[in-house]
């Protein structure tokens, strides 16, 4: 079985494409499955769209759920297409997205961590001027809200676990325990990661997580999927059977996909 469960389509503002061009795609590609995962909204703003080109405003929310479960149907018999969110993660506000979410069909979500003390962990200048104190509490306060997020209980599937690297590779080396406690409670927490493929568009190369990472997750009994990340049609599936191969390498058996947010597992 082949699949992809972390695509964007042009509602974010930094994707290119409709959510039809990521179906036609996956289909090109001989994918099975294909999910659709656009950034949540900014639920808590008071303002509909505060960051039009991060995400989607709360107004679109509606809009985007129809259309997804519209194309499911139209599809049916080419290609299975899944209704998900990746949404951010704020503990303060997470009451806030769990009922909006709540209110929709989802078969999944992606809880991904994009904001660590207020600033984006894509902001290429976030590190500049900092001491190596301040980088490690940094790295101890993203897998903090990570490890949150696992025991929220909103997500199936957590994202992109080490993109902080994303341009700033040397976050890897900045060592701490806070890393693999984090994974301890992703795996007592049942909760799935994904390797995700956009490393490759980012100065870090490669994927989200590290093999030393899934080597760990391995040792905790942490569940994994797939997803590419894709904001272009044509990253659909990028890396899949690379990803299946190093997972097996690696030692894992199986990996997972969710339907109406319930978990099925496949051989790898």
């Amino acid at each position: 079985m082949k699949f992809d469960f972390h695509t964007h389509h042009h509602r974010c503002g930094h994707a290119r494409g409709e959510i039809r061009d990521y179906i036609e795609a996956a289909i090109k590609n001989g994918l099975d499955i294909i999910g659709i995962s656009d950034h949540s909204p900014h639920f808590a703003s008071e303002e509909d769209q505060p960051f039009p080109l991060i995400t989607m405003g709360k107004s679109h929310f509606p809009e985007y759920v129809a259309e997804v479960l519209q194309l499911k149907e139209e599809y049916k018999g080419k290609i299975e297409v899944l209704l998900g969110v990746e949404s951010d993660f704020f503990p303060e506000h997470a009451e806030v997205y769990r009922r909006n979410y709540e209110s929709y069909p989802f078969d999944y979500v992606i809880g991904s961590v994009h904001y660590v003390d207020g600033i984006n962990i894509f902001k290429k200048d976030r590190w500049e001027g900092l001491s190596n104190k301040q980088k490690l509490v940094t790295k101890e306060t993203y897998y903090d809200l990570i490890e949150q997020s696992a025991r929220s209980g909103m997500f199936q599937i957590l994202g992109h676990i080490d993109a902080m690297k994303g341009f700033y590779p040397e976050f890897s080396s900045i060592q701490t325990e806070a890393l693999e406690r984090t994974l301890k409670v992703i795996g007592e927490y049942d909760i799935a990661i994904e390797i995700n493929t956009s490393g490759n568009t980012k100065y870090c190369g490669g994927w989200y997580p590290a093999d030393d990472i899934l080597e760990m997750a391995l040792s905790y009994g942490v569940k994994v999927t797939f997803g590419s990340d894709a904001h272009d049609p044509e990253r659909v599936g990028e890396d899949f059977e690379a990803v299946r191969q190093r997972l097996k390498e690696i030692g894992f058996q199986e990996w997972v996909y969710f339907k109406e947010k319930q978990r099925f597992s496949v051989p790898i």
